[in-house]
């Protein structure tokens, strides 16, 4: 029995004990070791299988309710804090005014009959910094908010490339040419009043002035008058143009919080209380679902028209996609206005409410919108810079000083589609006279039927800000590109990780099946082992290893080999 003992140990590498042989002989190390690798594989495999499924939820999860879109229509809508109102409130950006003044250069040839045509020479840019806010701001119940919009003017010396307010020209006297057309249609003893006046104050038709007092601040005996004898027509003692076209005493407007509809946020419901304004038959007169420029319809669609609306330009200018470009890094959809969108119902009958004549041969020709009943009955027409895209008949009282060129007088806007954003934008448009028969008013007979060019100004936004930049690259670039990632990331893990566990399993099931249960490899190794030593040295010859061997076999449930026990 002690040899047996050395065999014993010499085979499994532990001791045999008579009356707890099964589980000394299963608590041999060997054995042991094979059966927790197989417990580890099996805890493993599961492991693996559940951060797949994992895997494979989560990613199924971003891709269906996508986190990045639940963020940004919670960004996009309007409401106090709220980032993109903020933005809308007080926009960031270094917006300015350019202003171009046509100065004529033969006024005494053209005054005496010597010169039949005006020369112009175009002066400036005189630059302002437009400071925009929305001010006043009231959220109301039904997904609106209504403000005051502001547009103070800071003069900017050092982007004007050296022209200076004070600099003296050669400009239109506004007040008389516009008076003078006003009168020219009333009665005769009407006239005669207007031309006493005239007469008496010497008024002329062209006179020498600063480039701020055309633009901010002309006093004239004729207006003077006017404020007197006529406050609810002319309630204002001095007159500029940029002064009335950033007149905005007593407006209000509504707009889309975006409660009702993300696209629709921060577009125009109404302005005074109106969805059209006044001086324009429907449609024509339509600003509802307008921007004023500082943020347009999100998720933007290639063939969407949008509408932007400034009080200055007397209505709602359709913008149609043209092209795609990217501006610092962000993608953008270029904007232009249509070709026809000065027509006054010539060429184009859905225009025809925008022509203020019955006849419609006596609308103004192409290219030039008569605007006087927003600016107080002046005559009054908007055109593009150099009367650009215009009907040459405007050119006939011209000799110089205009040279349209689309590059330098064409209105364009580069808009980053999803947020409905401006990333550049230059608005340009030119203030003119359309005066009609002036024959029978004092000084001003040499300007009838002529269409006079006044100003013309560009309303840029060159860039963002690079703190904005930095804003709209995390929102518009990282967020989204980090969500993909991620959202493949997961894909990819969790096709691993089931991939894994099912090699793992399947490894294991193979191994079950080459080699058997961890206690028929046990008494195999007995058969083998025990076999080899006893032929070699026979030692075995007792009753009592017999029994050993057969009170193991069998409650293992082996067939005890008869003839390797006779052997014993």
């Amino acid at each position: 029995m002690k040899d047996f003992r050395m065999i014993w140990r010499g085979i499994f590498g532990g001791t045999y004990d008579t009356v707890h042989q099964q589980e000394q002989v299963l608590k041999a190390p060997k054995f042991r070791d094979e059966r927790s690798k197989k417990c580890q594989d099996r805890r493993s495999a599961v492991s693996f299988a559940l951060l797949g499924i994992g895997g494979l939820i989560s990613a199924l999860i971003i891709l269906i309710a996508d986190p990045y879109n639940i963020l940004y229509e919670w960004k996009i809508q309007f409401g106090p804090g709220g980032e993109i109102f903020s933005l809308w409130e007080k926009p960031p950006v270094d917006l300015f005014l350019k202003v171009y003044l046509w100065n004529v250069t033969n006024s005494e040839e053209f005054m005496s009959g010597k010169a039949k045509k005006l020369k112009f020479q175009e002066v400036g840019p005189y630059t302002y910094r437009e400071v925009l806010t929305h001010e006043n701001i009231t959220f109301n119940d039904n997904g609106t908010l209504t403000s005051i919009p502001s547009h103070p003017l800071v003069w900017e010396p050092t982007l004007s490339e050296g022209r200076k307010e004070s600099d003296l020209l050669i400009l239109p006297n506004i007040a008389l040419l516009s008076i003078a057309d006003v009168v020219s249609k009333k009665g005769l003893f009407t006239r005669l009043g207007l031309n006493l006046i005239i007469r008496q104050t010497n008024a002329q038709p062209l006179v020498q002035m600063t480039a701020k007092e055309f633009m901010f601040e002309y006093k004239s005996t004729l207006m003077n008058l006017g404020n007197t004898f006529m406050p609810s027509w002319i309630y204002f003692d001095k007159l500029g143009l940029i002064d009335r076209m950033y007149e905005f005493r007593g407006d209000y407007e509504t707009v889309f919080t975006g409660t009702d509809g993300l696209s629709n946020s921060g577009l125009t419901d109404t302005y005074n209380g109106s969805p059209k304004i006044p001086q324009w038959a429907s449609p024509c007169g339509n600003i509802n679902g307008s921007s004023d420029g500082t943020k347009f319809p999100s998720k933007i669609k290639p063939n969407d028209t949008l509408l932007f609306f400034r009080k200055s330009m007397c209505r709602a200018k359709p913008l149609v996609h043209v092209a795609d470009t990217v501006v610092d890094g962000f993608s953008g959809y270029v904007y232009h206005f249509p070709n026809d969108t000065d027509d006054n119902g010539r060429d184009f009958e859905k225009n025809r409410c925008f022509c203020q004549e019955k006849d419609i041969e006596q609308c103004k020709p192409r290219g030039l919108l008569d605007v006087r009943n927003c600016y107080y009955g002046f005559p009054i027409a908007l055109s593009y810079p150099h009367f650009y895209e215009a009907d040459p008949v405007l050119f006939d009282k011209v000799e110089s000083g205009l040279n349209p060129d689309p590059q330098k007088h064409q209105t364009f806007f580069i808009i980053e589609p999803n947020s409905g954003t401006p990333l550049n934008l230059a608005v340009r448009y030119q203030i003119n006279m359309a005066l009609g028969n002036l024959q029978n008013i004092a000084n001003s007979g040499r300007f009838s039927n002529m269409v006079l060019p006044m100003l013309w100004i560009e309303i840029g936004m060159y860039g963002l800000p690079s703190s904005l930049k930095m804003r709209f690259k995390f929102y518009f670039e990282i967020i989204p590109i980090a969500q993909t990632c991620l959202t493949y990331a997961l894909f990819a893990s969790s096709t691993f990780g089931l991939l894994y566990s099912i090699y793992k399993l399947a490894s294991a099931r193979k191994h079950d099946e080459n080699n058997p249960w961890i206690e028929d490899e046990f008494v195999l190794t007995i058969d083998k082992k025990l076999a080899s030593y006893i032929s070699e040295r026979g030692l075995i010859q007792s009753n009592l290893d017999d029994e050993f061997y057969i009170n193991y076999k069998t409650p293992l449930k082996r067939n005890i080999d008869n003839t390797k026990v006779e052997v014993l």
